[in-house]
């Protein structure tokens, strides 16, 4: 296996790996800053109320893009695998 074919593996694998990570991380943001700004605003400062609504939105986002991501991590796997002549050489 050369170096290109390493390092077009390797892009690639990052590429699916942000893929999968960014809307998680863009909703974790927005949802922070929400929650930080109505703390600010309602001047309560309880860290329940900072980790519970984080929590439950992630959890909702896990469940809405689990399908979603399942499906982008079986096509990227079976294209590697389905594929895997040029890496065996």
């Amino acid at each position: 296996m050369g170096t290109e074919q390493v390092v077009a593996l390797f892009r690639h694998t990052l590429q699916m790996a942000l893929l999968m990570g960014a809307p998680l991380l863009l909703i974790a943001v927005f949802v922070s800053l929400l929650v930080n700004v109505a703390q600010v605003l309602t001047s309560l400062q309880d860290q329940t109320l900072s980790h519970v609504p984080r929590l439950a939105v992630m959890a909702g986002a896990i469940l809405v893009l689990f399908p979603w991501m399942l499906r982008k991590l079986m096509f990227f796997t079976i294209g590697l695998w389905s594929d895997f002549h040029p890496f065996v050489r």
